[in-house]
């Protein structure tokens, strides 16, 4: 369970728990620990990344043949040799192409093949081909280059220890590539490495051969993938474990997951995973449909490589003794929603990480129910709801230009948000027609293996549906914030019976209107209750409800499947025949909580004089609002806290014998 955070923004956090032992960051959730490792990644160095135009050709095939023999020992140097081939389809007609590779990592030696020469300026490398290639034709240049001894966060090398991890455009500092993910290609890896070493990658060992004291690795994608899902990970100490999931669909359908260990970590928990990543396979495939490539892989790095976990395409990479039933679901789904199904642009990199901790809590629901399910959830609206830095999940400019990697993988926005609007969407479609999506989604041949933009999501809920739900997707996407309702209903009796009108009230300024089916539960004075589902698609909608007994209480949204949102739901006065209201009453301010103002709403049937005060935890009094003579009516209030600290705040009326606390809580 995710603690709610009032005070901190998820980067100070970070910042915060970099200070403390790694048993710190395992308490957090799995979709908590693999934001964290993405930030972490790349906090040292700014963002400057670009994305590449879009190129007249199309990448098939990385061959990398290279000699990581040296980086295994003492003093572990991070220079190696390597002749990688580039297999490229021309879509129109060229006799050049560039290629993403880091100047301050990489020196290029040579080029053969089709390419003649080439210049390596500004981490673009450009290369002249021998002719004019036309569209159709297949291409094949050989770069020859070397990796600097540099520190560059994309190639690591220590402690016995060979392994890159690049999310989101960190593979051109250890290969030349095409490095967006909309650029998918097969992958075939020769490494040279010590006897010792076990070393794992992408796709199905195809061999491994030992020479003496030495062992090439041949590992074989036959399935494209994103550059930054390209991955080696290698030790001299790794332990192999090697468990076999049958797919219950085709018994003959054998997928091999291996387990690249530490000695030294904990059994009890490998052992748990190990025994888990069967059943969530089975799971995930009935969820999504089969698990759609060839293996399946996790391995734990060491202290370079300290938080969380990297859903390398087939390969997994996992903090050391990370082995947590949690983060597992998530990296695991990535599988689906990220690696079979990548993101077109880095504006819809949502569709990674929004689905991969939507699945944490689908994985809690299989396991221990949906109340379990609901209480993630929950956990993660309160962490958006406390830390939402005011934007869209979907921001168009990160086609074109890659924003920093704290904005890119945004816990609030990327992470909770992304996962809550599914939960809503779920509750929006109901179960079935929501869970026939997301099948659908992940099984669409147009998409498998591809590259998937927002708009086909939405497509998808629209062709499965029959109905239109783009309105949602504006809403809650394309969009930023969410709705604050200040509700209203009026319980008054007729003849025969009682009548209860309810307003749904909406006072966002910072966001439009969200429409969204409401359910209502009507509590009666028998001790019944009844729940009414009904669509608000307008502002200030009024609906009326006869009973034939008494109703005693509205509770609006009782099961909190508007997830995001800040709501009060109050009674309005029956007023009198001169238009005052029958009674003193407090309301709960709006929104709640607030930054930095809020409005508190009061009545008083008769001139009287007012007191309205806020106090602070510790009962020291912050701020009079009001004192004076008021006639009877209804008032609003605005209270400015602009110059106090977040926290909780207590504000406090007194009319004649009237007093009423209530709390409201200041979030920045």
């Amino acid at each position: 369970m995710k603690k709610f955070i009032l005070l901190f923004s998820f980067t100070v956090a970070i910042l915060f728990i970099l200070q403390f032992d790694i048993s710190i960051a395992q308490t957090l959730s799995g979709s908590e620990r693999c934001a964290i490792s993405k930030i972490q990644s790349n906090i040292l160095s700014p963002a400057n990344f670009t994305i590449t135009p879009h190129n007249p050709f199309n990448i098939t095939n990385y061959k990398l043949q290279i000699d990581l023999y040296d980086n295994f020992t003492t003093p572990f140097p991070k220079t190696y040799s390597a002749v990688e081939t580039v297999t490229f389809r021309v879509d129109t007609a060229l006799n050049s192409i560039n290629l993403d590779a880091v100047n301050s990592s990489l020196e290029i030696d040579s080029v053969s093949l089709a390419a003649i020469s080439f210049t390596h300026e500004s981490d673009n490398l450009h290369i002249e081909l021998d002719g004019t290639y036309n569209p159709g034709d297949t291409v094949d240049v050989k770069i020859y280059y070397r990796h600097l001894d540099v520190y560059d966060q994309a190639f690591y090398t220590g402690g016995g220890f060979v392994f890159t991890t690049t999310a989101p455009e960190g593979a051109r500092k250890w290969f030349p590539c095409v490095d967006h993910p909309s650029d998918k290609a097969t992958w075939d890896l020769t490494a040279k490495v010590p006897a010792t070493v076990k070393l794992g990658s992408n796709g199905r060992l195809a061999d491994s051969i030992k020479t003496a004291d030495t062992i090439y690795y041949n590992w074989i994608s036959r399935d494209p993938i994103a550059t930054y899902l390209i991955v080696i990970s290698a030790n001299v100490d790794y332990n192999l474990d090697i468990v076999y999931w049958q797919n219950p669909q085709n018994p003959n359908d054998s997928i091999p997951v291996r387990f690249y260990w530490n000695p030294w970590e904990n059994q009890t928990n490998l052992n748990n995973v190990e025994t888990k990543i069967i059943p969530m396979m089975t799971y995930y495939s009935d969820m999504f449909g089969v698990y759609p490539f060839e293996k399946n892989g996790f391995a734990t790095l060491n202290n370079l490589f300290p938080w969380a976990g990297m859903e390398h395409q087939t390969l997994i990479s996992l903090c050391p003794n990370c082995w947590d039933e949690l983060l597992v679901a998530h990296e695991f789904a990535h599988q689906w929603f990220g690696d079979l199904i990548s993101p077109a642009t880095w504006s819809d990199v949502w569709l990674n990480e929004g689905f991969a901790t939507y699945c944490e809590a689908l994985w809690y629901e299989y396991t221990n129910g949906y109340a379990r399910y609901k209480q993630e959830i929950n956990s993660q609206a309160n962490y958006f709801l406390s830390s939402n830095p005011g934007w869209a999940i979907y921001n168009p400019e990160w086609a074109e230009v890659t924003p920093p990697i704290g904005t890119l993988y945004n816990y609030a926005i990327i992470y909770t948000k992304g996962s809550c609007v599914l939960h809503m969407l779920r509750y929006t479609l109901g179960d079935s027609l929501f869970f026939q999506v997301l099948k659908s989604y992940a099984t669409d041949e147009q998409l498998m293996y591809k590259n998937a933009f927002t708009s086909d999501l939405v497509s998808k809920v629209n062709e499965v549906t029959g109905s239109d739900y783009s309105w949602f997707f504006d809403e809650w996407v394309y969009g930023p914030n969410f709705p604050y309702y200040h509700n209203t209903f009026l319980i008054t009796e007729t003849t025969p019976g009682w009548n209860v009108k309810f307003k749904a009230i909406q006072v966002q300024t910072n966001a439009g209107f969200f429409k969204m089916p409401i359910e209502l539960q009507i509590d009666f004075s028998d001790g019944s209750d009844t729940l009414l589902t009904f669509m608000n698609d307008v502002n200030n909608q009024s609906f009326d409800f006869e009973f034939d007994k008494e109703p005693v209480d509205v509770q609006f949204d009782p099961n909190d499947n508007i997830v995001i949102k800040w709501a009060s739901t109050n009674p309005v006065s029956v007023e009198l025949s001169d238009g005052a209201p029958r009674e003193f009453n407090l309301y709960q301010n709006y929104p709640n909580p607030f930054n930095p103002a809020t409005t508190i709403s009061y009545n008083i049937p008769v001139r009287t004089n007012v007191i309205l005060k806020v106090y602070d935890v510790m009962g020291a009094e912050v701020k009079t609002l009001v004192n004076k003579e008021q006639p009877a009516g209804t008032y609003n209030v605005n209270f400015d806290a602009t110059d106090l600290t977040s926290g909780v705040y207590f504000y406090k009326l007194h009319a004649r014998s009237y007093v009423k606390t209530m709390k409201m809580i200041l979030l920045r």
